[in-house]
C-alpha cells in the first residue's frame, strides 16, 4: 500500500503559508540580502576576535565579554558615488530599526557630519542585541550587530576602555574600515 503524507496541492498550500509567515524583513534578512553585494563589505566576528587577557579586566568587563557572541559588520561606501542608492538603503533601515523591538538608547550627530544612533533589544539588564547605525552623506553606511545573551548595559559600558586600546589593524577588521573610508 502506497502512503501519500502530502499530495501536491496541500504541498503547495503549505510553503506558500510558511513564505507568507515570514516575508517579513528584518535587520537579519537585509544583512543576508546584502552581504555578497560588491557594493558593500560584510564582516562577521566570533568574540573571541578580542584577544584580550582575562588577567587585565575586571569581573564586570569579563561578564560582559561572556555574555557577547559575536559582531556583525555590513558597510555600505559613497565611494562609488551613488547617492540615491545610498538614500534608499539608509531609509530601509530606518524603518527597519523603527520596529517596536528595538529601543533607541542614544543618538548624535547630525546629517551634515554624520549621525551615530545605538539601538538594543531586551531591558538594561537582560539585552540579546545592540545595533550600532552610523550614517554619512559623504563616507556611507555602517550597521554594527552585537549579539548576546543576557547582556548588561551597565556591564558593556564598560567595554569602552578596552576596545579603545585595539589593534584593529592585527584584528583584520581594517579592510572593513578601509572600504568605508
Amino acid at each position: 500500500m502506497k502512503i501519500h503524507f502530502l499530495n501536491t496541492p496541500l504541498s503547495a498550500f503549505i510553503c506558500l503559508l510558511l513564505l507568507a509567515c515570514n516575508s517579513e524583513s528584518t535587520l537579519q534578512s537585509y544583512f543576508v540580502d546584502h552581504q555578497e553585494s560588491a557594493a558593500f563589505i560584510s564582516v562577521d566576528l566570533p568574540i573571541s576576535f578580542l584577544k584580550i587577557d582575562s588577567k587585565e579586566i575586571n569581573q564586570s568587563q569579563t561578564n560582559a565579554i561572556e555574555s557577547i557572541d559575536k559582531l556583525n559588520m555590513l558597510g555600505y561606501s559613497i565611494k562609488s558615488g551613488q547617492k540615491e542608492v545610498y538614500s534608499a538603503e539608509v531609509a530601509v533601515l530606518t524603518k527597519l530599526l523603527q520596529d517596536e523591538k528595538y529601543n533607541e538608547l542614544i543618538s548624535f550627530g547630525n546629517s551634515k557630519e554624520g549621525r551615530v544612533r545605538i539601538y538594543y533589544i531586551g531591558d538594561d539588564s537582560s539585552i540579546d542585541e545592540f545595533v550600532v547605525f552610523t550614517t554619512s552623506i559623504d563616507i556611507g553606511f555602517a550597521v554594527i550587530r552585537v549579539l548576546g545573551n543576557e547582556m548588561n548595559l551597565s556591564e558593556i559600558m564598560q567595554l569602552g576602555p578596552i576596545i579603545d586600546k585595539l589593534d584593529t589593524e592585527s584584528l583584520n577588521v581594517d579592510d572593513f574600515f578601509d572600504f568605508m573610508l
